[in-house]
């Protein structure tokens, strides 16, 4: 009777380390697989990133900021403006000091590209970030009576550049997405360059964050002036070049401290990734 029980309890035993060994042999050979598709697994997460609306006539190109040095977004605006989609180019962008910001970069550059400068829209303001600006535009686009713009920004910005926007605009204005492509992100290989990894780490924070700080906001009725939401306003100084001017811009004071913790535990870790090793 004892030597029958201590069969059955070395059975189970054996059974137990056959069971283990088995989804230890499977758990390897899944990370082995993921190891061998992570190539196009990484694309796939980076193209996630992009969108593109079908493109219909609209009554205006918004161009945010901050465009790259090679002036893709701006590039690709010139080209939506040449093709007819829309009549108006908005050059959108923050001051960087009170006689010149990126507006009036974003406008010089969308003119050489083509654009008749009585067709461009200068829109300088003091928006901290994407959702900012979006609060920023949404005076030009209710003084204007738009009801359909096109929206121009970075190809890795574009899902959470058209979620905020279709959040903060009214909600009778459609927002197409048109990503630019940005010479500084590669969705096929971004994982290869410093500046890659960036970008797609703070999308994959900032597309969460923009939908905590927006999860309870409905777009507005009708088209109008800003109103106070509890963003902290601040006054817009008045531009010398007679630009229109943001007013009801919240203050960099109530950026998303979450926001702000993330960017800095990034940078740090792509700081001790990429740093320079000890000469040999």
């Amino acid at each position: 009777m004892t030597r029958s029980r201590g069969r059955r309890s070395w059975g189970g035993q054996r059974g137990g380390i056959i069971s283990r060994l088995l989804f230890l042999m499977f758990l390897a050979a899944f990370a082995f697989a993921i190891y061998l598709a992570r190539h196009p697994l990484l694309r796939v997460a980076g193209n996630w990133w992009i969108v593109s609306d079908p493109l219909q006539h609209a009554d205006a190109i918004i161009v945010i900021g901050d465009d790259n040095y090679p002036a893709d977004r701006a590039t690709h605006a010139a080209e939506l403006y040449e093709s007819g989609w829309a009549p108006i180019v908005v050059a959108s962008g923050r001051w960087l000091r009170s006689y010149s910001g990126f507006a009036e970069i974003i406008a010089h550059d969308v003119q050489s590209k083509g654009v008749p400068a009585g067709a461009v829209v200068p829109f300088a303001h003091r928006a901290a970030n994407t959702r900012e600006e979006a609060e920023a535009l949404t005076s030009l686009v209710g003084q204007r009576h738009w009801h359909k713009i096109i929206l121009v920004t970075s190809s890795y910005h574009t899902r959470r550049a058209r979620y905020i926007f279709r959040k903060v605009f009214p909600a009778d204005v459609t927002v197409l997405a048109s990503p630019a492509p940005d010479s500084d992100y590669d969705p096929s290989r971004w994982w290869e360059s410093r500046l890659g990894v960036k970008i797609f780490f703070e999308e994959s924070v900032g597309y969460p964050v923009a939908m905590w700080e927006l999860r309870n906001r409905q777009p507005a009725a009708s088209p109008g002036l800003l109103l106070d939401r509890g963003f902290g306003f601040v006054s817009q100084p008045s531009s010398p070049l007679g630009f229109p001017q943001a007013t009801g811009v919240p203050s960099r004071a109530h950026a998303c401290p979450m926001c702000n913790y993330f960017q800095f535990t990034i940078e740090s870790a792509l700081y001790y990734i990429h740093r320079p090793g000890p000469a040999c």
